[in-house]
């Protein structure tokens, strides 16, 4: 009688390498948001660095708008996944690390992490 496999399968190469997704988040009521502390700079500025780099596409790296991921505490944010790494960034000089380390070299940006308590 043959047993069933207790290996799991491999899993299935991804399409891309890294998601990098931004909070682009506004909230209408006032309340903090990403969308106040310039995410739609960061993510643009990501994107055309990312293409710059030749890192776009399959593969490699795709940069994605995200609605609010709940981490508004530490906006603006971005998370790069596989690694599931949190970022808050302030400048396009915060975003070209990212881009050069993170996505680029896989290694994560230290100084920039979001910190583990920060929700909403």
């Amino acid at each position: 009688m043959n047993s069933p496999s207790t290996k799991a399968a491999p899993a299935p190469a991804s399409y891309y390498e890294r998601h990098i997704f931004f909070c682009l988040n506004e909230r209408k009521n006032g309340e903090e948001c990403c969308a106040q502390h310039a995410a739609q700079a960061g993510f643009d500025r990501c994107k055309q660095q990312v293409k710059a780099q030749g890192l776009a596409g399959p593969g490699k790296v795709r940069v994605n708008k995200a609605g609010c991921l709940d981490r508004c505490a530490g906006g603006p944010v971005a998370v790069v996944y596989p690694e599931a790494v949190w970022y808050s960034y302030v400048d396009a000089n915060d975003i070209d690390e990212i881009v050069e380390s993170h996505l680029k070299d896989g290694k994560i940006v230290e100084r920039l992490l979001t910190p583990a308590h920060l929700g909403r």
